[in-house]
């Protein structure tokens, strides 16, 4: 089966993208930061937080199943590499060809993005990007209308795709494999999560609002086993930083399915005072849990509290207040 896709899948696209001009590949480079997964999940989680009423009509449930549908795609990616375990184009491998005019500051930046290590089937930055997009365009259903949000949605997912190509990181096969997965994904979350549009049988006042029935939980555990999966065919196939991946897919899951249940799901915005400082403690656990990928049990356990703080963020206030109520009354 792993046959279906080999390591020399090109089809040309690699003689194309050589012939471009420098500075196309440059600002290519630049969009790709587009599907990077700390600016993904930091924009779903900045939206899920401050989100109101005019973009859903149940702007937590929207955000949280936007952020669920994402880690679907990562789990589905994770073990999509490990299964077919296919390298990237040589040119991903190195050495740079760093163009001379950019500045200092610059030319390390442009070099770590066209140099890449791992598998490369399927594109990540592809499946991701258009989870993220795609969900966002049919979960936000109040901005906008609903052409202009998926046209959008589909420019920025293309335009990642295209400039993970460019920068000669992937195939052309990867990142249309992407794009379909990230679609695939963005359905079957939006029908775990019991979106009425995806249900036979909903009335056409639940499909008018349709976030006020969403439930991200089976999301969030569905990512968590594909990730249990992707962990196990890594392991067997000896791919040791396969198995840090899966295993931080594991933890978003686990950690996404928890935090929920802690939010009721009709929260207001979360306040500004309250979510600059947990911007901060998350970022760090972030950051934590890659500096210390040595450690499994470190990583596993920073993402996991990452993702609760993220997701359970929105009761914090209501609960704080409760809490001071509670004191006062007893006072």
């Amino acid at each position: 089966m792993t046959r279906l896709v080999t390591a020399d899948r090109g089809v040309g696209e690699i003689v194309l993208v050589d012939a471009l001009p420098e500075f196309v590949v440059v600002a290519f480079a630049a969009v790709t930061h587009l599907a990077d997964p700390w600016f993904l999940f930091g924009l779903l989680a900045v939206t899920y937080w401050f989100a109101g009423h005019r973009i859903a009509a149940s702007p937590r449930r929207a955000g949280a199943t936007a952020i669920a549908a994402v880690t679907c795609a990562y789990a589905a990616v994770a073990l999509g590499k490990a299964w077919f375990a296919v390298p990237r184009p040589p040119g991903a491998m190195g050495p740079a060809a760093v163009p001379t005019w950019l500045p200092g500051l610059l030319s390390g930046w442009y070099e770590a993005q066209v140099l890449s290590d791992g598998f490369g089937f399927p594109s990540g930055h592809a499946t991701g990007g258009a989870a993220a997009y795609g969900a966002m365009a049919l979960l936000y259903d109040r901005a906008w209308t609903e052409r202009k949000r998926i046209l959008a949605a589909g420019l920025v997912a293309v335009a990642v795709a295209a400039s993970r190509v460019v920068i000669e990181v992937h195939y052309l096969v990867d990142v249309l494999a992407g794009l379909g997965l990230g679609g695939v994904v963005v359905v079957g979350t939006l029908w775990l999560a019991g979106d009425p549009r995806f249900r036979g049988g909903s009335t056409r006042s639940a499909r008018a609002d349709p976030t006020t029935a969403l439930d991200p939980v089976p999301a969030f555990l569905l990512a968590g086993v594909v990730s249990f999966a992707a962990a196990g065919v890594a392991f067997a196939g000896g791919h040791a930083g396969e198995v840090v991946e899966a295993g931080i897919g594991i933890a978003t899951g686990l950690g996404g399915a928890v935090g929920w249940r802690l939010v009721p799901g009709d929260e207001s915005a979360v306040p500004v005072r309250v979510a600059v400082p947990a911007l901060a403690v998350t970022g760090a656990l972030w950051v934590g849990a890659y500096a210390f990928a040595d450690s499994i049990v470190v990583t596993l356990a920073a993402t996991a509290a990452a993702v609760v703080a993220v997701v359970a963020l929105p009761a914090l206030p209501d609960r704080i207040a409760g809490a001071a109520v509670s004191n006062g009354g007893h006072g």
